[in-house]
Order: structure tokens, then sequence, then C-alpha cells
């Protein structure tokens, strides 16, 4: 009788495992830094997962985002790939990881946020509507201007830096990522 018990947890248990497999199998994944993003996973849960992404979550790990972008959001996210900080000055990045300075961190981090799902074709439809531009509130305060060239997607900062969309539509269960080649930064 214990046997029995123990092979049907067992049976339940592998069908249950077989079953989550099957349905991540199943999701519209985007490959981003080597690895699925599954949409079923909020955007922390996706993004340690991407090999690009490493300065990016060790950012916000260190601004204390970690819960903010776990929870229900919705959120889109401009994700700088490890690139687009590496195009920062020399030391930049070092010092943004400081302890003293977790409020800047914090301030440049969320102005890559912006507190609703954007898909590109909502991007491309308030570019469209704004006459070949977009103004985006962050969730930092500031803004970002969206543009087009061609059929890429363009951001401008409060500085007139520009990043481009190099991968969009990466689908959260909390939002959507953006992955851009550069880092924006809001007005000092």
């Amino acid at each position: 009788m214990r046997t029995r018990k123990i092979l049907s947890v067992a049976m339940i248990a592998f069908t249950v495992m077989l079953t989550g497999n099957a349905f991540a199998q199943m999701e519209k994944t985007v490959t981003v830094g080597g690895a699925p993003m599954y949409p079923s996973k909020n955007i922390v849960e996706n993004a340690v997962n991407s090999k690009d992404h490493t300065t990016l979550v060790a950012a916000v790990k260190a601004a204390d985002l970690v819960e903010t972008l776990m929870s229900e959001g919705p959120f889109t996210v401009f994700a700088p790939t490890n690139a687009a900080f590496e195009k920062l000055p020399a030391g930049t990045v070092e010092t943004l990881l400081k302890p003293e300075n977790k409020k800047v961190l914090q301030t440049v981090l969320t102005y890559h946020v912006v507190a609703e799902k954007m898909s590109a074709k909502d991007l491309m439809a308030a570019i469209k509507k704004g006459n070949g531009k977009a103004t985006l509130t962050t969730v930092s305060g500031g803004m970002l201007m969206a543009w087009m060239k061609g059929k890429d997607i363009y951001l401008t900062d409060e500085n007139g830096n520009s990043a481009k969309v190099t991968i969009s539509d990466v689908n959260q269960s909390n939002g959507v990522i953006h992955v851009i080649d550069s880092v924006v930064t809001p007005k000092a």
C-alpha cells in the first residue's frame, strides 16, 4: 500500500513537471543574450538569464529595484545591453554602483522605464500620432522622445543622446522589454 502511494505521488509530480515543461515550450519566446525570454515570467526572472544584460541586472540589484520590477506593473523597460554600458565614459558604471550613489543609480535606471505596456506597434502608433515624435514620461519623471528612422525605433534622452531599439517586443508577465544599444540619461 505504501509503495503504491509513493508511486502515485511520483507519477503526479512527474505529470506536473511534464505539463509545466510543455507549457514553457508552447510559449512564444524571444531570445535575448542567448536565453529564451518567457512571457509567463516577469522582467527580472527573464533578464537574469540574458548574457547581454549582466551589467543592467547588477545595477538593478544595487539600486534595490528588483522587487519593483518583479511587481505586477505593467512596465515598458528599455534595456541597455552590456555593450551600451561600455559606451559610457570610463568609470561611470563603477561609480554608479557605489552605495553612496544609489539614488542617482535609481534615477538613471527608472529613466529607462515607462509605467505602461507599450509594444513596438504602440510606440509606432504614438510616433505617427505625434507627427514623427512621441514623448514618453518615465518612472523617474523624465522625458524620452521616441522617433523612427526607416523601420527602426529610436529614443532620444533629455541630453540629446539617442539609442536604437535592437530587439523589440520581448513580452513579460508584467510588461515588455525593448533592448537598446545605448544608455539614455536624464538631465542632470
